[in-house]
């Protein structure tokens, strides 16, 4: 019987930053790939005198873990999942445990975590951020599943997250599939924070003229203030790099296509079939699929006319202005996020608990935030938050940054910028703060042409109407 604490099966840089964590953390790790090359490189290059043991073949591997067995898995999501759970079934035993590691549909998961559970093999879907380096020096985890399964591997979770004056950046968060669908919202805020960064830096680059290592400098300007977090930091680094072949700045080299996993999208899909609305998120998805249009939209180019307005400068007020729209753009998007959160909790009973998921965001996570100490907070003083959007301190700083958002919209729509995003933020922020919509009208043309009914204002029931008989002749 082996002596290792947990073993990794996948040795991708992420599984491979994972285990060097674990080992460096105290504890031993078993390690495999599919492809015995990686395996032997990486025991070579990287493992050095840790707490680290090989195995070539699945047997041994298993053979290598302490029983119940801890494993894994860093694999990419989808039928590759389900594969090499199928490859490791027959060498598991009562109350092992498989932990999933990638970006995983939380569907999937719920489907997974039902077939273990028939054969008493325990399954945890874990959601893992920071990348590269977040794996390497603490991420945040978001394991969801069996609350006894998640106990036994909580020492080695706690250990190897990031943390926040000594708070681990990890939590169970709820049965089945919960931390896979928490990590994939935390994705679709990624969406919308990183959407809004783009068109502000658009704004300042093409709609009023300025370089790539003067906006780095606003950028790191505002990692200081209320926007503080990793997305603003990063932005300010890229901005500032010269590429070394040519000289010029590499944001200028880097084609305007942006690629996606999905995660972004699943979360829209979801909102929508949950009827939560998340415009933000939304609109970023959008802006990568029309971003991947780029042929298309270079004959459009020459096609299709904007306004006459060339840059000119910078207008006054301007970058005070954007610093409040990615600001309140930021809240948004994060509001919205949340409100898909505690809808989730109800609709598949994963009783989540917003504050805890806002700390274990604040380090090792792509969107670490300053913030979201204020956003944890929130939903600790108050559970039954609707949305974020209403807590006092985030309706305070709305309403003093409003000013400057719609300033910016109104220069991207003069300019011909396109800013869906930060666009979409502020008509969800009205929408949401009117006490009347014209919805009305909607439900008046539905009964018209579908008889669907409607409710009226001054009495209860449904009612239609014979619109034909009233209407005015063609």
């Amino acid at each position: 019987m082996g002596n290792n604490d947990i073993g990794i099966y996948g040795l991708a840089v992420m599984g491979q930053n994972l285990a060097l964590n674990m080992a460096d953390s105290g504890f031993q790790v078993a390690v495999y790939n599919r492809t015995e090359e990686k395996t032997r490189r990486f025991m070579q290059e990287a493992a050095g005198y840790r707490p680290l043991e090989a195995a070539y073949d699945l047997a041994t591997f298993t053979n290598l873990i302490k029983r119940p067995r801890v494993i894994l898995l860093i694999v990419k999501a989808g039928a590759p999942i389900d594969a090499v759970i199928d490859q490791l079934k027959p060498h598991l035993e009562t109350d092992d445990i498989i932990i999933d590691g990638g970006n995983s549909h939380f569907k999937d998961t719920e489907r997974r975590a039902e077939m273990l559970a028939r054969e008493e093999i325990r399954f945890i879907g874990m959601g893992i951020s920071g990348g590269e380096e977040g794996a390497r020096q603490g991420p945040s985890l978001m394991p969801g599943g069996q609350p006894g399964a998640y106990a036994r591997v909580q020492p080695i979770m706690e250990a190897v997250a990031a943390d926040v004056d000594g708070d681990p950046c990890v939590a169970y968060l709820g049965p089945r599939g919960a931390g896979h669908y928490v990590k994939m919202v935390h994705n679709g805020i990624e969406y919308g924070i990183m959407q809004a960064i783009a068109e502000v830096y658009d704004l300042l680059r093409h709609g009023a003229g300025m370089r790539p290592g003067d906006i780095s400098t606003i950028f790191q300007r505002w990692n200081e203030g209320p926007l503080a977090s990793f997305l603003i930091e990063i932005t300010g680094q890229i901005l500032a790099y010269t590429d070394p072949e040519t000289g010029a700045p590499l944001i200028e080299m880097i084609l305007d296509r942006a690629k996606q996993k999905g995660t972004g999208k699943w979360t829209t899909q979801n909102a929508l079939d949950m009827g939560v609305p998340v415009p933000t998120i939304s609109a970023a998805v959008e802006a990568r699929v029309i971003s991947a249009l780029k042929e298309e939209r270079q004959r459009a180019a020459s096609v299709l006319r904007g306004p006459e307005i060339s840059p000119d400068g910078v207008p006054e007020g301007l970058v005070d202005a954007l610093e409040a729209a990615l600001l309140a753009t930021q809240i948004s998007s994060y509001a919205q996020g949340f409100a898909a959160l505690r809808f989730a909790s109800d609709e598949y009973d994963y009783n989540l608990n917003l504050a805890d998921i806002a700390r274990i965001w604040r380090n090792g996570c792509i969107i670490r935030a300053a913030m979201l100490d204020d956003i944890r907070d929130a939903f600790a003083q108050d559970g039954t938050l609707p949305n974020l959007m209403v807590a006092p301190h985030f309706s305070r700083v709305l309403a003093d940054t409003q000013s400057g958002w719609r300033q910016t919209i109104q220069i991207a729509v003069q300019r011909g910028i396109p800013a869906p995003a930060l666009s979409s933020a502020l008509a969800y922020y009205d929408s949401y703060r009117s006490g009347w919509l014209p919805a009305n009208l909607i439900q008046a043309q539905r009964d018209y042409f579908g008889a669907h009914t409607y409710e009226r204002t001054d009495k209860g029931g449904t009612f239609h109407t014979e619109w034909q008989d009233t209407a005015p002749p063609r």
